[in-house]
């Protein structure tokens, strides 16, 4: 069985979901994913993580989505 890379803990962000072992958050590596970085880029930020934390963060991401009920956005005056 492979590493579980993400866990959330109460005691740790809140029991935001995590990089095991680290205080960095799912969301943290999608905001940045999202603003343009990439996985090179998180992984000189954060040397401690590693390609596979950040591809489970994508796969957890996109796993949460899948189970839910997603609505669509407003969409919003430009």
């Amino acid at each position: 069985m492979g590493k579980q890379w993400i866990v959330s803990d109460p005691k740790v962000m809140m029991g935001k979901p995590v990089i095991a072992g680290t205080r960095i958050t799912v969301d943290l590596i999608l905001e940045k994913l999202a603003a343009g970085e990439s996985v090179e880029q998180i992984l000189e930020a954060h040397p401690h993580l590693s390609r596979e934390a950040i591809l489970a963060a994508i796969a957890y991401a996109r796993d949460v989505l899948r189970a839910d009920v997603v609505y669509p956005l407003a969409e919003t005056a430009v």
